[in-house]
């Protein structure tokens, strides 16, 4: 087994669990982080062997914490796998593996492609990394997916809404949950939005 534990970033309590379980059922040795932000910390702490990370995250999401972890020399060369079912267009993925990101496995997760994946990129020879992107090249990259994203989100929430008129009652309940889960999303897209925009005046006023 490889030396070095891995890293699991994941913001919703099930599927982390779901995720740290299966990996020390295989022998793995697993640590686990519920952010971006919490996930740098542990690193500073010791260097994992493999990352395995959410995007759509508080504090600092996926695509974040791959940028901190690329311009750092130190974590450089640290390989990461995306898990996500919001980010799964082709662009989403280009955008993934420009910044750094080694594999981009959509949810949800086909264990056997999953493990293997993880066996290969811990005995393989680390994979070149992509020239590094500038600050202004991250953050507009970013904002697109993040604009594309909140446009989707939009959309689905105005259709769910008038659906939601037409279902039967008994059908409600769990529809109407669905539809809340998605307006979080959306909170949440116009939250890393706004923060980012925030840091492009930034980064263009220094």
């Amino acid at each position: 087994m490889e030396s070095g534990y891995i890293l699991i970033v994941e913001d919703v309590p099930d599927i982390l669990r779901l995720l740290e379980e299966t990996l020390k059922f295989k022998g793995y040795r697993a640590v686990t982080a519920f952010n971006g932000q919490e996930a740098l910390e542990k690193i500073q702490h010791e260097r994992p062997a493999l990352i395995i990370t959410d995007i759509m995250m508080p504090k600092l999401d996926g695509f974040g914490l791959v940028h901190r972890l690329r311009i750092n020399p130190e974590t450089r060369d640290i390989p990461v796998i995306f898990l996500t079912a919001t980010y799964v267009a082709l662009e989403d993925k280009a955008f993934a593996l420009n910044i750094g990101a080694t594999r981009f496995i959509e949810k949800p997760v086909n264990f056997e492609n999953f493990l293997g994946t993880i066996h290969q990129l811990l005995t393989e020879k680390p994979q070149a990394m992509p020239p590094q992107m500038t600050e202004v090249e991250f953050y507009e990259g970013y904002r697109q997916r993040l604009e594309t994203k909140l446009q989707q989100k939009n959309t689905q929430i105005t259709r769910d809404e008038r659906l939601l008129k037409t279902i039967s009652e008994d059908e409600r309940p769990t529809f109407r949950a669905s539809l809340q889960m998605a307006i979080n999303e959306r909170d949440e897209l116009q939250r890393l939005l706004s923060e980012l925009q925030t840091r492009i005046q930034n980064t263009a006023k220094s």
